[in-house]
């Protein structure tokens, strides 16, 4: 496997925001997200057998909890990941995993709980996201759309109403895109658009989503890594 950084820290964002989590970011990524900030972990990363990657999660995190797999896009490295998730779920752990969609999601052990990162026009990535894939989603999985401005918004909102998510999955997360140079201050002045318009959209039109807010970039600097 190839792995760009392992380490522990708060869930920053979907339902699981707060809790402690260890953090396996996987090296590689097939799309290019116009507001991407992990966009160091496209290329590079350290080779990995799933032996020694399991071995690090137990290290930061001995007795079980949360670990959330993610990118770049995980699902790249499918035939070395799915099994070590299936091994961290028969050991207790809670078991997240963040894709973006594109890939087939049918062979995620269904004890993982699915974080799909459904993507907008802005992101530059609009259709990337398979269809069949609703199909695989359950009461336990989350749907998040990142969002820059009203086309964007409008897109998730027609989405959710289009494919009965809200009943579907048990979280939609509508989240405000961050500035790729967002650094120093930690506040919503780093938003590509206003939280506050977004949740105005949302209640105007009594959309079935939560709002979700990035808190790892409101305690640490945003530009900062692994945290």
């Amino acid at each position: 496997m190839q792995i760009t950084e392992i380490y522990k820290s708060i869930q920053g964002e979907s339902t699981y925001t707060g809790l402690p989590c260890v953090f396996v970011r996987l090296t590689g990524c097939n799309l290019r997200c116009s507001w991407c900030d992990t966009e160091y972990s496209f290329y590079g990363g350290k080779k990995m057998e799933p032996e020694e990657v399991l071995a690090a999660v137990e290290q930061l995190s001995p007795e079980g909890g949360l670990v959330e797999f993610t990118g770049g896009e995980p699902l790249l490295q499918e035939q070395k990941l799915v099994p070590l998730m299936q091994q961290l779920l028969d050991s207790g752990y809670t078991v997240l995993i963040e894709t973006s969609g594109e890939r087939r999601l049918e062979h995620v052990p269904k004890g993982v709980v699915k974080i799909v990162d459904v993507k907008c026009p802005a992101s530059g990535e609009e259709g990337s996201f398979r269809m069949e894939n609703l199909e695989t989603l359950g009461i336990h999985d989350e749907v998040k759309f990142v969002i820059t401005g009203r086309k964007d918004y409008e897109f998730a909102r027609d989405f959710v109403a289009q494919h009965s998510l809200a009943g579907r999955v048990s979280a939609v997360l509508f989240s405000p895109a961050f500035a790729k140079e967002a650094a120093g201050n930690r506040d919503t002045s780093n938003c590509m658009m206003d939280p506050r318009q977004l949740v105005e959209w949302m209640l105007e039109d009594n959309v079935p989503a939560r709002l979700g807010l990035q808190i790892h970039k409101f305690i640490w600097d945003p530009a900062l890594k692994s945290v």
